[in-house]
């Protein structure tokens, strides 16, 4: 039987001290947590340590290469991160490979550096749907699937109602090309003018929410087809900017932990076993 993980995001959170993050994340009821590992090694065993004491699962993000624009600095960083977030063990690293202004082979070519460090390692990773990254708009990373059929993606697709301004109907064939491939879910919920909406429950968000569920529920249907061990999902709605302010006072217009604890909820009714 295919095991529904969800992980907790540390995005949003990186102000909190380790035991009291990882003492909310159980409260709530995540299974795990998905986080960039901490640059400073002692930093980072102290959280490795309280993960495995919580018994929690831990997928590791790799965002950083956005600091790192020129490609030769990009590759170098992206080597160091991804052998470090191998190095933690997790089910897989989630990862901003590359950047849309790169040309084909130099995206290829941090595909394939990411694909050896997995071999080594023996751990998965696997690239995320986002803007600017090489897999910012569908028609930028259908090319990639056709070339590279060992091709693996987390699919926020968020993004690309951003990107493309829609809910992606007008784009059943490049949604039958990519969710086979999808391998780890970034469960939040976009809209055409951006990559989150304000909260996914409001009535005026019904299209939306209903959007992004049959995106997902396609996608678990896959996995379990493929006899995948686990189906991981992450809620992913992040701080501001991506939570709108209210103008001149600055007021969160919702709670992003609360919104992620929801859809947490709504996950496991929907799709546990």
């Amino acid at each position: 039987m295919t095991r529904l993980c969800i992980l907790a995001p540390q995005w949003g959170n990186n102000d909190v001290p380790a035991d009291v993050f990882i003492g909310r994340v159980q409260e709530a009821g995540f299974d795990g947590i998905e986080m960039s590992l901490p640059d400073d090694a002692a930093e980072r065993e102290d959280w490795l340590r309280r993960i495995a004491d919580a018994k929690l699962k831990l997928i590791v993000a790799q965002w950083q290469t956005v600091f790192h624009p020129e490609f030769t600095a990009h590759r170098a960083a992206l080597r160091q991160l991804l052998t470090d977030a191998c190095a933690a063990r997790p089910l897989l690293v989630n990862c901003h490979t590359g950047k849309d202004y790169y040309t084909r082979e130099q995206n290829e070519e941090l595909i394939a550096l990411a694909d050896a460090i997995s071999a080594e390692h023996g751990v998965a990773i696997v690239h995320e749907i986002h803007r600017s990254r090489f897999s910012g708009h569908p028609m930028l990373t259908l090319p990639y699937l056709d070339r590279l059929p060992a091709l693996e993606l987390t699919a926020d697709l968020s993004h690309w109602c951003a990107a493309c301004e829609s809910l992606l109907d007008d784009q059943p064939a490049t949604l039958d090309a990519v969710l086979p491939r999808v391998r780890h879910i970034h469960a939040r919920v976009g809209h055409a003018q951006g990559p989150q909406v304000p909260d996914f429950r409001a009535p005026e968000y019904a299209a939306e929410l209903a959007a992004h569920l049959g995106w997902w529920d396609r996608i678990v249907a896959y996995r379990r087809a493929a006899g995948a061990p686990a189906i991981t999902m992450t809620p992913e709605f992040g701080p501001a900017p991506y939570t709108f302010r209210l103008p001149y006072s600055q007021q969160l217009v919702s709670d992003a932990w609360e919104l992620n604890v929801a859809m947490m909820q709504l996950l496991r009714e929907r799709y546990a076993p």
